[in-house]
């Protein structure tokens, strides 16, 4: 029987990231197929909804690397746990059962823009060890997957292409009066969501945006939601140098509820990212009928695929070129979101959740199998 383990030190209440949601659909999957599930959190972590067969456990948090290595494989054994889920790219190191990562990307090494050799070395030499620990390691994409096998030095069959789950909420919707006004959205506007961080490439595209004929950009606004991190001021400043003030809107965090609606009425969703080991918000968005144009950097063009338009990331008139054609021209916008919808259709159950846990199935199988080869039992 599968009694499965799973790192939930990401569910936060109010708190909403990409290995959150990546975690939270794993559990809705286990908990439908009838798994029965620990999840072990730290002292801030929550699991909300509940969901049957899964329970919630919080460890002690003192030392980040004493829950990862001691408490955890405590708890593990304790729990009887028959196979262990992280969802990032460390892991214990001595554990009583199988132990499964994701690895999204490899930014914790080569942040883009940031040069830290000792560090790097340090990282990396851990992030191989975690690596060559693990059972088996679950990469969003190929683009990521290469940088797996190149930098840690594992075999390429130990990794496993699944894609990033779609939740089931991101449908189109449509704003209330009152969202709208909570996110001061009082025009037609192109939408990005995320954090701040250097390699979205933030910057670029509120220059892009400033790029734009008058008469398009004066219809429009430039929706930065999410925003989580420390660029915030930075990018206001810089918007404010443009003369954008009243044109560059910075919601904050959006509520879960409102972010399928606030997707599906954009008109115009982009994504400069420079790099991305998935790009879960661009399936989002194309899931809520958004039209899409995003970089042509990193794994994007994995995940776009011929739904939407692509530019290079570094080239601001590029950028605002593609976007004023989807702005300018409403066929080409009407047809982007047909092929949105008809993308994010292919990121079913059975291509998402249900390969996760057939990869943690067979893992679980083969120690089964192998246990009872070592102990001499049929």
């Amino acid at each position: 029987m599968i009694r499965l383990g799973v790192d939930g030190r990401e569910l936060r209440p109010g708190v909403s990231t990409g290995i959150g949601r990546y975690v939270l659909e794993v559990l809705r999957a286990a908990s439908a197929a009838g798994w029965s599930c620990v999840v072990y959190g730290d002292a801030g972590a929550r699991l909300d909804p509940t969901l049957p067969g899964v329970t919630f456990t919080a460890l002690d948090t003192s030392w980040t690397q004493w829950w990862d290595q001691v408490t955890l494989p405590r708890a593990l054994a304790r729990d009887r746990i028959t196979v262990f889920l992280s969802p990032y790219y460390k892991g214990p190191v001595r554990a009583p059962c199988p132990v499964v990562l994701t690895i999204h990307d490899l930014y914790f090494i080569d942040y883009p823009g940031r040069h830290r050799p000792v560090y790097e070395a340090i990282v990396t030499r851990a992030a191989r060890l975690y690596a060559g620990r693990a059972a088996a390691i679950i990469s969003d994409s190929e683009y990521s997957k290469r940088a797996i096998v190149d930098r840690l030095g594992v075999s390429a069959t130990k990794v496993s292409v699944i894609p990033v789950a779609l939740g089931g909420e991101f449908k189109p919707a449509s704003l209330t009066t009152a969202a709208r006004a909570r996110y001061g959205l009082t025009s037609p506007y192109v939408l990005y969501v995320g954090n701040f961080n250097p390699h979205k490439n933030i910057p670029r595209l509120i220059r892009a945006f400033g790029l734009l004929p008058g008469p398009v950009r004066s219809r429009h606004s430039l929706v930065l939601a999410g925003g989580y991190g420390d660029g915030r001021p930075e990018l206001a400043r810089l918007a404010e140098s443009l003369g954008l003030t009243d044109r560059v809107v910075f919601p904050g965090r959006v509520d879960d509820a409102d972010l399928p609606a606030l997707y599906s009425e954009a008109a115009v969703y982009v994504t400069p990212s420079l790099q991305e080991g998935f790009g879960a918000t661009v399936l989002e968005a194309m899931a809520c009928g958004a039209p899409v144009i995003s970089s042509n950097r990193a794994a994007l063009p994995e995940v776009v695929g011929d739904a939407g338009l692509l530019f290079d990331a570094e080239q601001e008139r590029e950028l605002a070129a593609v976007l004023a054609r989807v702005l300018s021209d409403a066929a080409l916008a009407e047809d982007l979101r047909r092929r949105a919808l008809a993308r994010a259709g292919l990121y079913t159950p059975a291509r998402t959740t249900g390969r996760v846990l057939a990869l943690l199935r067979d893992v679980n199988d083969g120690a089964a199998a192998l246990a009872r080869s070592l102990a001499g039992t049929p």
